[in-house]
């Protein structure tokens, strides 16, 4: 039995990145960013008004209130291409070019206006709402660095600099196979003595939130034929998830069809709780990560393991920081598995997390699982700890 970080290690060092692909703008939401994301053009690519108002001589207002005569207008999307002279302003709209021979801006609010005639009734200083070139960005600056997941944010800004196509990562294929003659999809017929396959319901919704794809393949029945049958279709996978079937049960045959194949398994049992029948390989060079079977089990194992495997595929951070909470009850001292207590988190005044494990803990209630958002990590051996300690947290997304 190896430890959790031992796992993770080997796990992390047999998965590879996937290839660059190019996708369309309108595509690249929630991808990973592979190449920088360099600015096309200059944004504005000349001053701007940032204000309804006039265009004026900041050297005009040095007697307030100033008589002005109106001799133009600049538009939004249109400018004004004549010569300002002494006394004279030109009407302008928000993001609007600013005429040459001007230097301030005139709120509207700050004007009275007769015909061509205005009346500025505030002063203003050279350069006042004014945008000026390159104020948000210029050509050939870098805006968006690699490797990052898109936000909504980040493709207005590519939009913006005229970048209409984007490098991102591969979707790393993910293949699922359910094990067990018990196990029925959700809607089908249910036998007395059968379950639901919830797990790969789970796990296909978890891993396409990680921006994966996930490639249900269905069920393998307790016979190896069944079971070698489904692993063969996941050739073309980047990573292959077994659910139930990884212990040493004589129904567990997982292992055994694994073995039967030449697939060299790095380590089939882990310390931790849940999830101690945990298994991984490679079959024909296809990484194999073997779940156990109870609902909990794959949850937990899923936020552990498979979480950094696929951001790793992704080129993004794998590291899963924990982050520091308080208890809100007294737990007991731990055994020699790393515990992974199912919480919820409520927050004090000074929004400091508050973690209150349920008080059963049992690997099928996924309903608790459900209700959780929060694993609580109990390290191997940790000693007793008391409600108001600290201690460390996994999120739940």
């Amino acid at each position: 039995m190896i430890s959790v970080a031992q796992a993770l290690q080997q796990i992390l060092s047999n998965v590879s990145q996937t290839c660059a692909e190019t996708v369309a703008l309108s595509e690249a939401h929630n991808r990973a960013l592979a190449q920088d994301v360099v600015a096309n053009l200059t944004q504005p690519n000349l001053a701007v008004s940032s204000m309804d108002g006039y265009a004026v001589k900041s050297s005009d207002l040095n007697a307030i209130p100033t008589p002005l005569t109106v001799i133009g207008e600049s538009p939004a999307g249109g400018c004004f291409t004549g010569n300002v002279g002494k006394g004279e302003a030109v009407r302008i709209f928000t993001g609007a070019p600013v005429p040459v021979d001007t230097d301030t801006i005139i709120i509207q609010e700050n004007t009275t206006r007769d015909g061509d005639l205005i009346q500025v009734l505030e002063p203003a200083k050279a350069g006042c709402f004014i945008r000026p070139k390159g104020l948000d960005f210029s050509v050939g600056d870098v805006l968006i660095k690699a490797p990052k997941v898109l936000t909504a944010r980040d493709l207005g800004l590519a939009a913006a600099a005229n970048v209409p196509w984007l490098a991102v990562k591969r979707r790393p294929i993910i293949a699922i196979i359910a094990t067990g003659n018990e196990v029925v999809m959700p809607g089908e017929p249910l036998g007395e003595n059968q379950i639901i396959s919830s797990n790969s319901v789970l796990l296909k919704a978890y891993v396409e939130s990680l921006g994966a794809k996930a490639l249900n393949l269905g069920i393998a029945q307790d016979d190896k034929k069944s079971l070698a049958r489904l692993l063969a279709s996941a050739n073309q996978a980047d990573l292959l998830i077994t659910i139930g079937g990884a212990s040493v049960g004589d129904y567990d045959l997982v292992n055994q069809v694994l073995d039967e194949q030449g697939v060299d398994l790095g380590f089939y049992r882990v310390a931790m709780r849940p999830g101690k029948p945990l298994i991984f390989g490679k079959l024909n060079g296809t990484p194999v990560l073997g779940l156990p079977g109870n609902p909990v089990s794959v949850g937990v194992t899923s936020a552990v393991f498979l979480k950094p495997a696929i951001l790793t595929m992704l080129g993004l951070d794998s590291h899963i920081t924990p982050v520091s909470a308080t208890l809100d009850v007294n737990v007991n001292e731990n055994d020699q598995r790393q515990d992974y207590l199912r919480a919820t988190t409520t927050y004090d005044e000074r929004g400091q997390a508050i973690v209150t494990p349920f008080n059963k803990q049992d690997s099928a209630m996924l309903s608790r699982f459900a209700k959780a958002d929060c694993l609580i990590i109990r390290p191997p051996h940790a000693p007793a700890a008391n409600a108001g300690d600290n201690v460390e947290i996994i999120k739940l997304c």
